[in-house]
């Protein structure tokens, strides 16, 4: 791999990382019910799944669904339910009103969670197996002093996680930064997780119409 190589690869990644997709409403949809923390919470566990991807290029597992595409069927069928779950506990709490006084305004959502969840929910984003599968290859080099193909790939890897989370991150803070402002109003925090249940439901029935096609 050379230099120009990986710049170009950088101002794609970073060109990819700020258009809008389900991992960017995913990371915006908890900071409005989470705050900051859980917005660049949820920005790690993006990464984190991108490093599960970058993994599994690597051990051939894009080897695998290309053989197998009912495995990518059942990635993104989990995907759907913990999707499902997301928007079912959002609207079950917006329902509750319960709100304490005493209570910090940011809805108190394990970050835990958030982060499993956020991984999760990039490992089955079938989009993100798709550019590992046809993106990747295109920066790749061959030759007698080219690196070994599964360098190559760690390093596109982590160059697109080092691009990346800064951009989630920060989407994360403006959104919680936001809402954490905006949450002081009952009223206005059960419109939110109200609109966050939604958005994950329309996330959910997004991978499951890419299962049916």
């Amino acid at each position: 791999m050379n230099l120009a190589l990986i710049a170009a690869f950088v101002v794609a990644t970073f060109l990819l990382a700020v258009v809008p997709g389900p991992d960017m409403l995913f990371i915006v949809a908890n900071a409005g019910v989470g705050g900051r923390r859980a917005g660049v919470v949820a920005a790690a566990g993006m990464s984190t799944g991108l490093a599960g991807h970058t993994v599994a290029a690597v051990v051939g597992l894009t080897a695998l669904i290309q053989a197998a595409p009912e495995a990518l069927t059942a990635v993104r069928v989990v995907g759907a339910v913990f999707l499902l779950y997301l928007a079912i506990g959002s609207w079950r709490a917006s329902r509750t009103g319960a709100i304490d006084a005493e209570a910090p305004v940011v809805m108190r959502r394990s970050l835990r969670k958030v982060y499993l969840m956020a991984t999760l929910t990039n490992l089955a984003n079938p989009k993100v197996v798709l550019f590992y599968l046809a993106f990747l290859p295109q920066f790749l080099t061959t030759g007698a002093h080219a690196w070994p193909v599964w360098v190559q790939l760690l390093v596109l890897g982590a160059v697109f996680i080092v691009v990346g989370f800064p951009v989630d991150a920060a989407i994360g803070l403006t959104a919680g930064g936001l809402a954490e402002k905006l949450l002081r109003r009952p009223s206005v925090r059960r419109r939110i997780q109200r609109a966050c249940a939604l958005l994950f439901g329309g996330l959910a029935v997004r991978l499951l119409a890419d299962t049916v096609q």
